[in-house]
């Protein structure tokens, strides 16, 4: 077999769906019905072995670190024993000048001090769920019994804090605090961590039952809105990043690092995508559910997705088929003529694939949800990340932007009161006239 193009990233779900949690707005939890004879919920011990070994395998001819993935559900419901097993196993076939590393992404109402120094002992970096401050974290984010879970995730976010362990903040926007954003803001930025990645929610209403197998069809109600009343709206999107992005380029620049302003930061410079969803193809960022079958993508856990079962087919074979070939280049192939006139087509390349059920101005299917509040964004950033990028060409450090909007914003709040002659308040030394108010 000829070696693979390019390495792959696995979101592993060992325990599947199954969470302590029963978020108002999850959609994973539906992925039950994909298996309804299920009781364990686990993945086997000869499964897991099976799994680390394929994929440390695929991915050692591209680099020295091998990188895993764990999520659900929630990975904490299968103890710590199961995890110590993991890096076991991670050791026992882990070449020789190789290393690996795991991410963990977890809701934090079971970190404890015992979860907390095993991931420090292993360095494993955590991502810590949080909606912002307690009421708009509670608002959506509860217990199976109904009951707010904000106090136990900071309890959680303690011992990460206490033990040293990496982690970041996910925050899923949803319908609530996208329209309060500098109060989710400023709160996340609170924790204890200055890593903050936020993920839009967009559910489609859909009919499904367990015939349909979990298919997801468009269906419009009575509001004319095909998605569901927790989905963030596209203007409030827009104005969520960028209000979040106003305080950041004056306050937080290299204190605060926002994986999104990030992304599009070094697609503004020409550099590939960090992040799957604004990529021109898809197509390396597959999940594996606890059983061992394989998807497409996390966010296609449909039964016509499937790519197999890595119990019966070969990982690499999975990982190279035509199938996920033809998937990820669709990302690009099928965006609609609107698009690809676009002038911010490469920050976006139509974001997620998932997201487009919308129409364009010339009536073709394929816009995204978020295109509206996506351009918003773009318009007002873009502006901010080239005075960066000159910056970072004169090898000077990013967060020297701050510095130069309070000084801009200075001048301009006492314009009125400078003669043209006198020295300008940026601090260049020159004539006003010469200077800020030419």
């Amino acid at each position: 077999m000829a070696p693979p193009p390019s390495p792959i990233h696995i979101m592993t779900k060992p325990i599947g769906p199954r969470c302590n949690l029963d978020c108002r707005y999850c959609f994973y939890l539906e992925k039950e019905l994909l298996y309804p004879e299920e009781k364990s919920w686990a993945m086997d011990a000869e499964t897991l072995e099976l799994y680390i070994k394929s994929y440390i395998e695929f991915n050692s001819p591209f680099g020295n670190e091998i990188h895993f993935a764990w999520q659900g559900g929630e990975p904490t419901l299968l103890g710590l024993d199961y995890f110590k097993q993991v890096v076991a196993l991670q050791d026992k076939y882990c070449p020789a000048g190789k290393s690996v590393t795991n991410a963990f992404q977890t809701n934090g109402t079971l970190l404890d001090d015992d979860w907390c120094a095993f991931f420090a002992e292993r360095h494993f970096l955590i991502g810590l769920s949080c909606d912002g401050p307690a009421d708009l974290h509670n608002y959506y984010r509860v217990d199976k019994g109904g009951k707010d879970t904000h106090e136990q995730v900071m309890r959680g976010a303690s011992f990460l804090v206490k033990h040293k362990v990496e982690f970041n903040i996910l925050c899923v926007v949803n319908r609530k605090n996208s329209q309060q954003p500098l109060k989710t803001y400023r709160f996340l930025r609170s924790i204890g961590t200055p890593h903050i990645q936020f993920i839009p929610l967009i559910e489609r209403k859909d009919t499904t039952d367990a015939e349909q197998q979990l298919a997801v069809p468009p269906q419009v109600d009575d509001d004319g809105s095909p998605v569901t009343s927790w989905s963030v709206k596209p203007e409030d999107y827009g104005n969520f990043l960028t209000a979040i992005f106003d305080e950041w380029i004056r306050h937080d620049v290299g204190r605060v690092f926002m994986q999104i302003f990030e992304v599009h930061l070094g697609t503004r410079m020409g550099a590939p995508a960090g992040l799957c969803v604004y990529s021109e193809t898809c197509g390396k960022a597959l999940a594996m559910e606890h059983n061992g079958d394989l998807y497409a993508c996390d966010h296609y856990v449909y039964p016509e997705y499937k790519l197999g079962n890595i119990n019966s087919t070969s990982l690499a074979d999975m990982a190279t088929s035509e199938q996920i070939e033809k998937f990820g280049n669709d990302k690009r192939d099928t965006l609609p003529q609107q698009c690809m006139k676009c002038d911010y087509l490469r920050q976006c390349w139509g974001e997620c694939p998932k997201h487009r059920f919308l129409q364009t101005q010339d009536g073709e299917e394929g816009l995204n949800y978020l295109c509206a509040g996506l351009m918003t964004f773009f318009a007002h950033a873009n502006p901010y990340y080239d005075r960066i990028l000159g910056l970072l060409q004169q090898k000077k450090p990013a967060s020297l932007i701050m510095d130069i909007l309070r000084k801009e914003e200075s001048v301009v709040g006492k314009r009125q009161k400078i003669k043209p002659n006198d020295a300008c308040p940026c601090g260049s030394g020159k004539k006003f006239k010469k200077c800020c108010g030419a």
